[in-house]
């Protein structure tokens, strides 16, 4: 069964992200979605919340597996016996840098493969940062997110989003 590790922050995930690990899911027969524990970046949603939101989110999917790791993505690829990390694009800015971490990905480990995948044309302006703003303001992010993961949002938006 070839594996697949789909990493991110999800803070929160959006349906670009579900777009992506839909995908993912239909090409391989695992699928890990990996929530980033990083301690230096300050998450809007805390680990468990974002970790509670992508389980909703995908619970449709039955080979999709939601999980986290800290250190290097590339060792938890190995750990979890994956031959490919599967990186979503949604515009050529996206590209540079997911260019250059899928070479040192490689320099690192040459025999998991990075996979990119476009976000469906729907998705391409959406961003995790873009959402939250937008939630925070009150304005409506019906149709850029799950709908679990809107009433989430709508919980914490001081505006009641």
């Amino acid at each position: 069964m070839k594996i697949a590790i789909y990493p991110g922050s999800f803070d929160p995930a959006t349906c670009g992200h579900i777009d992506i690990i839909e995908r993912a899911a239909s090409v391989f027969g695992k699928v890990y979605v990996a929530v980033i524990k990083n301690p230096e970046k300050k998450a809007e949603f805390g680990f468990e919340d974002r970790m509670k939101m992508l389980k909703g989110a995908t619970k449709h999917l039955k080979n999709v597996v939601i999980d986290s790791f800290s250190g290097l993505l590339i060792d938890y690829a190995k750990k979890k016996k994956a031959s490919a990390i599967i990186r979503g694009l949604r515009a050529v800015s996206d590209f540079e840098y997911e260019f250059q971490m899928a070479l040192t990905n490689r320099k690192m480990c040459p025999e998991i493969e990075t996979i990119f995948f476009m976000t469906g044309s729907q998705y391409a302006y959406l961003s995790s940062s873009m959402v939250r703003q937008i939630a925070k303001l009150g304005g409506p992010v019906s149709g850029m997110v799950p709908k679990n993961v809107e009433k989430e949002l709508k919980k914490t938006s001081p505006t009641k989003a």
